[in-house]
């Protein structure tokens, strides 16, 4: 994991080094268009990785493995932090260049919203079931489920009448090619970033759930070894 995390901060780096001093600045939006290299990947992070715990918890279900049910677990609980901080850099743009920090008629902000709301009822609704094994089946469902939703609400969302949000990804000639290589490196590191917190999020866990049993095993041995204590 230590080449993992040093290949993803030299690839944001680059990619914001290459935002602020290489990409051109745009003539309409000036420097706050800047922002567009940390939002736009936040979000397709995010949704990507919506998409991937439906794909693990199919994988789950398939195999009856609790390690794909982790997996599931971590990419959708991830993905919601990236999906904040997706809302948090889009309020900021919204303000600065609407003069407000939310638009309720506009269907791109509102559907992804939406996507990130059902999501944050996952961890809720999985907890609420105490059974290990009913709790790993039953979030498999919901994470399938919801999966299935994102793209579907995606792409109905983009063959929708634009309104005030800009279509930037939706041509090609939209951006430059400079603005086009910032924007994929960002791209890249984002996704290298979102890899690396989940390996360290699923380890982490792993360590916990080692400790646990080393916990509960010396518990047991203690009350064997008492019991055959002589009275």
């Amino acid at each position: 994991m230590r080449t993992l995390s040093i290949l993803t901060v030299v690839t944001l780096v680059t990619a914001y080094a290459l935002a602020f001093f290489y990409a051109p600045m745009d003539a309409v939006e000036g420097l706050r268009q800047k922002i567009f290299y940390l939002h736009v990947p936040l979000a397709l992070v995010a949704l990507g990785g919506f998409v991937a715990g439906g794909v693990l918890a199919i994988q789950h279900l398939r195999t009856r493995d609790r390690k794909w049910d982790l997996r599931s677990y971590v990419a959708i609980h991830m993905a919601l932090i990236f999906g904040i901080g997706t809302l948090v850099t889009g309020s900021i743009w919204a303000r600065a260049a609407w003069g407000h920090w939310w638009l309720w008629d506009e269907p791109l902000l509102v559907s992804f919203l939406i996507v990130f709301l059902l999501y944050a009822c996952y961890q809720p609704l999985r907890f609420a079931i105490e059974d290990p094994e009913r709790q790993a089946r039953y979030a498999s469902v919901f994470a399938i489920v919801a999966g299935v939703f994102v793209p579907i609400n995606f792409a109905a969302v983009r063959f929708a009448q634009e309104h005030t949000h800009p279509r930037t990804l939706s041509s090609s000639h939209n951006l430059p090619g400079p603005a086009w290589l910032a924007f994929f490196v960002a791209l890249a590191g984002m996704v290298l970033l979102y890899v690396t917190l989940c390996r360290y999020e699923i380890a982490a866990k792993n360590v916990r759930f080692a400790m646990r049993r080393l916990r509960r095993r010396l518990g047991e041995d203690v009350v064997a070894g008492r019991s055959a204590a002589p009275q």
